[in-house]
């Protein structure tokens, strides 16, 4: 019995505990393996690589110089990903990503993986690269790699250290470290590409172009390894998405095989019994008793808990101290209803961050909060993101993409006419025939000139000023994470929104009084969250009023 059968059938009897995405991968493998069409499953080769990493390959870190011996579930994926060939020997795969919790061998893994693929995979010239967002991030696979080879007399003899690469004479190979901030990545001709730690990456510039680098190969790979992050609307996000999507059936795509080690549920985490789900490696890469402790240390620190859920165990957040989990915002559902009147926030900002307005409504006899949003920037923003025919995102955020769909507007020249929030109001209750009973806005950026506007618009008490504090706010902040928690904010899954939401912070006064702010990264935008808050400081302030109107 092959390794991939001994693996797999083991996850499908339950005799290996593991998540649920790995189980719908290896029903798909022994049913590839079983039944097989245009490629069929060649053991010889399959086991290539493995060979190779278990004959000349040795720990660099830890048990120093010991040869690596792979574990079942490594050895089972190394032969998914290399053992199914055409009758030509040529690979049906050609790109794979890997999703496990930290510690449980990855980087290991990928540099043996490199020097085969450098080596002995039977291509000319092969190029081989790691991938990070910064070159000491990508130097750090590559020092891996190259400290494999000074511990092999073989590999050494054949792999010769140049200034910036690896060197292979026999094949003129070359393994080498590039990072998104390297002059020029075009020209390229990769046959392997690893990107380790993938949701570290912020855009996904750097994984487009080194996909397209390998279009003149026969059997390329590219290589992701990683945990999850905190990076949120990434490459990882989309490759994620796209594995899922793999996985379930919605996608086909012959050449791609994810393996995703992650908790089924959120409340697994405390169950010991659950842990190996995220960490195929636990009890022999990775030690039970320091995943152990620091499980411990989370349920007394909750600020460490997110770091521990989301490299230990791949589940998703945002910040290891947002006021929000990607599990309290996170929500698909959406509505096309009518209303009559709606409760209405603004957050008017500076040249450089996003102008935000909501409008709350309600049903009758119906406690859900329906979110209708609007953003806008400078028009001077948006070309700056296409600037010299390059694509560029601002804040690691498809703004361009968001513009195209209509969920954000441009306004001419450097800076938002703060009047965008009185037209939108309008066009709500002209197009829409939303009505807005009540507009809560912070009066620092609102003149005295666009106050008026509004009130000969909509009636001299519409504007409720909402002073920025925790006075005022930290109460319905509190709640208003309750609602989120409970499903109960439908804001029609708007990645605009969901952004602003994660980048939010919470600050606390001795009392525990709490007000919104930025996370770590100044530049993250939080708008979206500030126009709902004041929008639901006045729902909650004119509750009863507005619920007898609808």
């Amino acid at each position: 019995m092959t390794d991939l059968e001994k693996y797999g059938t083991a996850v499908l009897d339950g005799k290996i505990v593991t998540s649920i995405r790995i189980k719908q991968v290896y029903e798909k493998l022994l049913n590839r393996l079983y039944q097989p069409g245009q490629y069929h499953f060649d053991e010889k080769i399959a086991n290539r690589p493995i060979e190779f990493i278990e004959m000349f390959c040795k720990q660099a870190q830890g048990k120093k110089g010991t040869p690596i011996q792979l574990e079942l579930f490594q050895k089972a994926k190394f032969q998914a990903i290399f053992g199914f060939v055409d009758d030509n020997n040529v690979r049906q795969c050609n790109e794979s990503i890997t999703i496990e919790g930290r510690k449980n061998g990855k980087t290991t893994e990928s540099s043996g993986i490199e020097l085969y693929m450098g080596v002995a995979d039977g291509e000319g010239s092969p190029e081989c690269y790691n991938i990070a967002t910064a070159k000491d991030q990508a130097n750090k696979g590559f020092s891996e790699t190259y400290k494999m080879v000074r511990q092999s007399s073989l590999l050494s003899k054949h792999i010769r250290k140049r200034q910036s690469d690896l060197y292979i004479p026999h094949n003129m190979g070359i393994i080498k470290p590039l990072a998104s901030n390297t002059n020029s990545l075009d020209g390229l001709n990769s046959h392997f590409v690893v990107i380790d730690e993938l949701a570290a990456i912020k855009n996904r510039d750097i994984y487009d172009l080194m996909k397209q680098s390998m279009s003149s190969r026969s059997q390329p790979l590219l290589f992701c390894i990683t945990t999850n992050g905190f990076v949120r609307d990434n490459i990882f996000d989309s490759q994620y998405e796209y594995a899922c999507g793999w996985l379930d059936g919605t996608i086909k795509n012959d050449h791609f095989l994810p393996f995703i080690y992650e908790l089924d549920d959120p409340d697994e985490w405390e169950d010991e019994n659950c842990w190996i789900k995220a960490n195929p490696g636990l009890g022999t890469i990775k030690k039970v008793s320091f995943l152990r402790e620091c499980v411990e240390k989370a349920k007394d620190d909750p600020s460490f808990k997110p770091t521990v859920l989301v490299k230990d165990f791949n589940l998703k957040e945002n910040s290891a101290a947002a006021f929000f989990r990607y599990d309290d915002v996170l929500n698909t559902e959406t509505f096309d209803y009518r209303f009559k009147y709606g409760i209405g926030g603004m957050d008017a900002a500076d040249s450089i961050d996003l102008n935000a307005a909501k409008a709350i409504c309600m049903r009758p006899g119906d406690d859900k909060l329906y979110v209708k949003s609007m953003y806008w920037i400078p028009e001077s923003v948006a070309e700056a993101l296409t600037s010299n025919g390059i694509r560029r995102e601002r804040d690691n955020a498809p703004y361009s993409l968001w513009i195209q769909k209509g969920l954000i507007r441009t306004y001419p020249g450097s800076k938002v006419d703060k009047i965008v929030f009185l037209d939108w109001f309008k066009e709500l209750r002209d197009e829409e025939d939303i009505y807005p009973l009540y507009i809560g806005y912070d009066p620092w950026h609102i003149d005295d000139t666009l106050e008026r506007a509004f009130k000969d618009e909509f009636g001299a008490n519409v504007m409720i000023p909402i002073r920025q504090g925790v006075l005022t706010l930290s109460t319905p902040m509190k709640d208003l994470k309750a609602d989120f928690r409970a499903k109960k904010v439908i804001y029609n899954n708007n990645p605009v929104d969901m952004m602003c939401f994660l980048n939010t912070d919470s600050k606390a006064d001795i009392n525990g009084n709490i007000q919104p702010v930025k996370t770590d990264d100044p530049r993250k935008r939080i708008d979206g969250f500030a126009a709902l808050l004041d929008a639901y400081v006045v729902l909650q302030n004119k509750k009863d009023e507005y619920l007898s109107l609808i």
